[in-house]
């Protein structure tokens, strides 16, 4: 380590405050849990430190040894050099307040259903009973293990198409405790043949073809089948809106986040009833549709459909 560097850096503030701006100077991606420089170098410094997460800024003129900033400045190196997102770094990722394992094997947990879940998914449910809820493409398991976290009296499935998300989502069930979930294996709902929900949660891809071949770096080290979503990123939403209905309960609800493709999925769908969410920072494309108006326009989500591969 530079001796000059290793005198001037005495506090844990001082390793935040220089990570950030060397975050900032390489041109960094930052969209894997954290949007910004200085949150992620506060991440990977207080992981560094064997510090909680959370830690009160009390501490942040707390002095750090030479041996400790050699790890905290070790792990910059690997972010800035490897473009390596900072929660596969850590192997850590919150998501809805938990602490879930992150690693390649799926998506860094990072989709703003989780507001939605500790809210309770309120208005939207409104006085409904929910006894069976699906988490459809459940990637590393984190919504279908928060929902059954702050809702015990759930049944809650967590279904994916890939071994190796559903072998993460494993962990992170035993991790968490989540005895009410329950993880399979399905290609969207091909593997629930004959069950039934009152609430299907899922985040599919939806991103483009041509913005995934464009992603930062960063995004590379994600599995590109969590991603990659046809030409105008909405090949498994529709596929999702044509098939739901059969899996919802009379009452039932969908809730789905396709984030850009948004403005795809209105345009060709303009007749159906969609509310799409507000979040705390705005809107961020993700809908929810009521069971009936989906058997409504079944004829028409149908046909678009099933012109997908």
């Amino acid at each position: 380590m530079d001796t000059e560097l290793a005198t001037e850096l005495q506090t844990i503030v001082d390793l935040i405050r220089y990570g950030a701006s060397r975050f900032n100077a390489n041109g960094l991606t930052f969209g894997h849990s954290y949007d910004n420089a200085l949150d992620e170098a506060t991440q990977l410094t207080l992981h560094a430190l064997h510090l909680p997460h959370d830690l009160s800024p009390v501490y942040g003129q707390s002095r750090v040894t030479l041996a400790e900033k050699e790890e905290v400045l070790g792990l910059f190196l690997r972010r800035i050099e490897e473009r390596i997102p900072a929660a596969y770094l850590t192997g850590e990722a919150w998501f809805a307040g938990l602490s879930f394992k992150s690693d390649q094997r799926a998506l860094v947990p990072r989709s703003p259903i989780a507001e939605l879940i500790e809210n309770g998914f309120q208005p939207w449910l409104g006085d409904r009973e929910v006894m069976r809820t699906l988490d459809l493409c459940t990637g590393s398991g984190c919504i279908a293990i928060a929902m059954a976290h702050y809702n015990p009296e759930w049944r809650v499935d967590g279904a994916d198409i890939s071994d190796d998300a559903l072998a993460l989502a494993a962990e992170n069930k035993q991790r968490l405790h989540a005895d009410n979930t329950r993880l399979l294996k399905s290609d969207l709902f091909s593997g629930l043949q004959g069950e039934h929900y009152d609430l299907i949660v899922t985040n599919p891809p939806y991103v483009t073809n041509d913005e995934t071949d464009a992603l930062p770096k960063e995004y590379s080290f994600e599995p590109d089948l969590g991603l990659r979503a046809g030409d105008d990123g909405l090949d498994l939403a529709l596929k999702i809106l044509r098939d739901a209905p059969l899996h919802l309960s009379q009452k039932g609800l969908l809730v789905c986040e396709v984030g850009e493709s948004e403005r795809a999925l209105s345009a060709l769908l303009p007749e159906l009833s969609l509310a799409w969410v507000e979040f705390k920072v705005g809107q961020m494309g993700v809908f929810v549709a009521e069971r009936a108006d989906l058997v409504l326009h079944s004829k028409r989500i149908t046909k678009l459909a099933d012109a997908r591969r």
